[in-house]
């Protein structure tokens, strides 16, 4: 918000100097605006200056010293003197805004009327987004790492809405191949096994509870009508209904909903696969080895090739994977976000060269690999569910933490970080959990509000309030963060970051609680305490909003 009116102020003065002769137009759209990282150098910083100098010596243009320039630039700012309070050139060149306390409290009238939309786009980009995330084959309950993503899938697809972009969430599932067939022989064997008849389980099939429960599911429903049917199929279905009810279950806990499935056997009914490599092999692309489909992904800089039919002639994952993604861009998608596990870092490339040799513009999909998650107690690894399956499930997990906690945690760390889940810290009611310090400053926000009203000191009209009161240091550092907002959840929509939502919202916390340790809200001073009341009003706005942008709630009390 505020940056954006220091880059326009640039812009203009750069503009104006090139009609005063002082320097070309090489430097356009070259240089930055950013926050100093050091105390003292101001509120932003420009290398303008030193970016003209380079630029005008490069295209062999006369010599001009960047200070030189600096000094000409800030001349040239004293047309919008109202915005700073100071500007000093330092060490090459660098241009250094000190901005006018007035600035940063003209931020709370904006704030205020835009309540819950503050931080969102007023109009659309007109680019559409497909966000693929959780993705995880109807085999089993949902695992803590496919929790993760699903946290990071909707959370993204939250960010990209914010940003102004058409977003549609997909869940792609595999209903298709070997597991699912594992699937189907595992819930026969329970199925005989629970009828007192002769099984054998398969060597690597399905240990869970859950496989006895879908098999007693089918019992009841068919009796022993089964015990003599050798195709896995009926068993196969019992099973993913079951278990897609119980995902679909899982993610409506956390809040998360679909646009779209997408079943892997449409690509197969469909005749897409075969013409997938049909494709591939008029290009001159696949090839015959060892009774197998090879496809050359050598030729696109990969060290080897890829088997993608098996000498079975079963595809391997990475040829459906293939023709998906074909279809996606046939959907006609701007932007295309796929959100895995660490587990397929070595397909990615294949599917990506796939793509690209089929005539697609691989750089419109970008993949998100999210590393594993760690769930620790009394600081030591919390290894396997005894419940449910041989994993813990999110269920488990939701049970025991909630959903706020459970989304917060999940998005503390950078998706391509390994995430220690620390079970005791998640379920502690203390400023030392991120999650209650946050929504605990959104709650104490309320309380001041409520308090206020009840004495008959409501915040009032804005217009009819002194905000020029907010000089504390504390004020002036809230106002600084709430500012920069807007600008935040483009920039991680933009770099597909919501853990940057997540530190703003501990930093802005820990702003509000050191400045509410150390001033009064509600004084004798009739016009401070207004302005105050107005501060917390904008403060619990963004906060609420930060929050509500996560997924989370913004509770009124705790």
């Amino acid at each position: 918000m505020i940056k954006k009116r220091l880059q326009e102020c640039l812009e203009q003065c750069f503009n104006q100097g090139i009609r005063q002769g002082l320097w070309s137009d090489a430097a356009r759209n070259s240089y930055a605006v950013e926050i100093p990282k050091h105390e003292g150098q101001g509120d932003y910083a420009t290398n303008m200056a030193m970016v003209i100098s380079g630029r005008e010596k490069k295209a062999g243009n006369k010599k001009i010293n960047p200070r030189q320039i600096a000094e000409q630039l800030v001349e040239l700012l004293d047309a919008h003197s109202e915005l700073f309070a100071e500007i000093k050139i330092a060490g090459p060149g660098f241009i250094n805004f000190f901005m006018n306390p007035a600035v940063w409290q003209a931020v709370l009238p904006i704030v205020c009327a835009a309540g819950e939309s503050f931080g969102l786009v007023s109009e659309k980009n007109n680019k559409r987004v497909l966000v693929e995330f959780v993705s995880a084959n109807p085999t089993g309950p949902l695992s803590i790492g496919h929790g993760r993503q699903a946290v990071l899938g909707d959370t993204i697809s939250r960010l990209l809405e914010a940003a102004g972009y058409e977003v549609e969430r997909e869940y792609y599932y595999n209903d298709a191949g070997r597991q699912m067939r594992v699937l189907g022989e595992s819930v026969r064997a329970r199925y005989l096994e629970l009828l007192d008849l002769p099984a054998q389980f398969p060597e690597d099939g399905y240990q869970g509870e859950y496989i006895y429960d879908i098999a007693g599911e089918l019992i009841a429903e068919q009796g022993d009508k089964l015990k003599d049917v050798t195709d896995v199929t009926p068993f196969k279905e019992q099973a993913e209904r079951a278990i897609f009810k119980d995902i679909n279950a899982t993610l409506e806990r956390l809040g998360i909903h679909f646009d779209r499935y997408y079943n892997e056997h449409t690509l197969y009914e469909e005749g897409l696969i075969d013409d997938v490599v049909a494709r591939l092999r008029a290009k001159g692309l696949v090839y015959e080895k060892d009774n197998a489909v090879w496809f050359k992904t050598t030729e696109f800089g990969q060290n080897q090739d890829r088997v993608i039919i098996k000498s079975s002639g079963e595809p391997t994952y990475r040829l459906p994977d293939i023709a998906y993604h074909r279809e996606k861009f046939k959907r006609g998608y701007d932007w295309m976000v796929d959100i895995f596990g660490a587990d397929h870092i070595a397909t990615v490339p294949d599917v990506l060269a796939g793509v690209k040799a089929l005539g697609y513009d691989e750089t419109r999909v970008t993949v998100i690999l999210h590393q594993f998650v760690t769930l620790m107690r009394d600081g030591k690894q919390v290894k396997m569910s005894t419940r449910k399956a041989n994993f813990i499930t999110v269920d488990e997990l939701l049970d025991e933490v909630g959903q706020d906690v459970m989304r917060f945690f999940f998005l503390m760390r950078k998706a391509d970080s390994q995430l220690e889940f620390d079970l005791d810290l998640a379920t502690e009611q203390s400023k030392d959990n991120p999650v209650f310090y946050v929504q605990y400053g959104h709650a104490r926000l309320a309380s001041i509000l409520r308090k206020a009203d009840e004495q008959g000191q409501g915040p009032g009209k804005i217009s009819d309030v002194d905000l020029g009161l907010l000089t504390q240091p504390e004020e002036e550092n809230i106002l600084k963060a709430i500012a920069g907002y807007p600008a935040l959840v483009q920039q991680a929509a933009h770099d597909l970051a919501p853990h940057r939502i997540v530190f703003y919202l501990q930093e802005l916390a820990g702003l509000f609680h050191s400045y509410y340790n150390k001033h009064r809200f509600i004084s004798e001073d009739r016009k401070l305490t207004m302005a105050r009341l107005q501060l917390s009003r904008g403060l619990r706005i963004v906060l609420g909003n930060g929050l509500r942008l996560l997924g989370m709630t913004a509770p009124d009390s705790m």
